[in-house]
């Protein structure tokens, strides 16, 4: 189970994520892992500047002396990481990831500091790190693995004083809840990830896509007016964005394509089937498949599925006959899932003598057995 208490050491947390990740293997194959709906409760406000604190009255245990160049080194192996997950998913290489995380990085976060901003940007660094490991996790629907790996990630950003990189993660731990079905914890995390200096500090593009992802999260709760607002002021927030901004490398991935890709999803939530077609079109149409393969396939298998819903049959067969050729490759849940979703959406035209059904299930049912 998931320590729901926000006070415990935060070193000490990382030897936990460790054991965790042991341990909810062991769990999941018994049938009881689970993804905790109480671990979504934030720590008060009080804890943030507790946690900002918190390193500098660390003394160093290890020998290892750390300085810009060990800081530089991990956040080239996040990047490195994070282009991989944009190519392959996050069931490729997710385990290198918390290998890295808890052996060298760990050591590096009980190291000595040349300075106490080398402190902060390592514990930055390692918060990257704890955040990929957890959305890896998420993209291959390890949802206990991914919500440990978030609540880590918070600790390490709140001890950097990284008020940006705690929204990130925050956005991200809101976009798993409302995938997981649950609504209003995901606003309410979605909220936080854009209050205060976690919004007013990011750049224009992670300002867009904390926004974007706040409202998806008002959508999914049905507020159409609020999230109507919020997609324009992430329309706006990335307009603002400029070639040469001081931005960090984890937005790397957020353009038009994604704007476009979490807009559509809005869309669709509140019913707009038009809207969101027209946007899951924008976001195929601008998105460097080449880069960005997993979100592609994905966003392929959402433009099907309206379309199927629009009464399409024949040209959502089409574009999922696409989303399948870019899935060659990929290790992802969110792939997995969005076939067996075509076959479901097919599955009361099947043995009716449509070509374009048949050959589309026939490949979903090939690709499922194959992953």
């Amino acid at each position: 189970m998931i320590d729901v208490d926000w006070d415990s050491d935060t070193l000490a947390a990382l030897t936990d994520f460790a054991n965790h990740e042991v341990d909810v293997d062991r769990r999941k194959a018994l049938g009881a892992a689970a993804y905790s709906v109480a671990a979504l409760a934030l720590p008060s406000s009080s804890w943030w500047a507790r946690m900002a604190q918190r390193s500098s009255a660390r003394p160093g245990t290890g020998t290892v002396s750390v300085g810009e160049g060990d800081v530089e080194a991990v956040r080239e192996m996040v990047s490195a990481f994070s282009r991989s997950d944009q190519r392959r998913g996050g069931g490729h290489a997710r385990s290198t990831v918390v290998h890295y995380l808890t052996s060298d990085v760990a050591r590096l976060l009980r190291g000595r500091y040349t300075h106490e901003p080398v402190r902060r940007a390592m514990f930055s660094a390692a918060g990257e790190l704890a955040y990929l490991a957890g959305w890896m996790a998420f993209d291959n629907g390890q949802h206990a693995h991914a919500q440990a790996g978030f609540r880590l990630a918070v600790r390490l950003a709140a001890e950097a004083d990284d008020q940006p990189l705690a929204g990130h993660i925050l956005r991200a731990m809101a976009h798993q809840a409302i995938d997981l079905g649950h609504v209003r914890p995901g606003v309410e995390l979605a909220a936080a990830s854009i209050d205060g200096a976690r919004y007013t500090l990011a750049s224009p593009r992670e300002r867009a896509l904390l926004g974007v992802v706040h409202a998806r999260a008002l959508g999914a709760s049905g507020d159409t007016r609020a999230a109507a607002a919020a997609l324009l002021r992430a329309e706006y927030d990335l307009a603002d964005a400029r070639a040469g901004d001081e931005e960090p490398s984890r937005v790397f991935f957020f353009g038009e394509a994604s704007l476009a890709h979490e807009t559509a999803c809005t869309l669709r939530d509140t019913g707009d089937l038009a809207g969101a077609q027209r946007e899951f079109r924008r976001s195929v149409r601008t998105r460097r498949a080449d880069t960005f393969t997993r979100t592609h396939a994905v966003t392929l298998g959402y433009l099907g599925a309206v379309q199927a819903r629009q009464g399409s049959i024949e040209e959502a067969c089409a574009t999922w006959s696409r989303a399948l050729d870019a899935m060659d490759g990929i290790h992802s849940a969110r792939t997995r899932a969005v076939v067996a979703d075509m076959r479901s959406a097919v599955s009361p035209l099947r043995g009716r003598g449509i070509p374009a059904v048949a050959s589309l299930d026939a490949r979903a049912a090939t690709y499922l057995a194959a992953t």
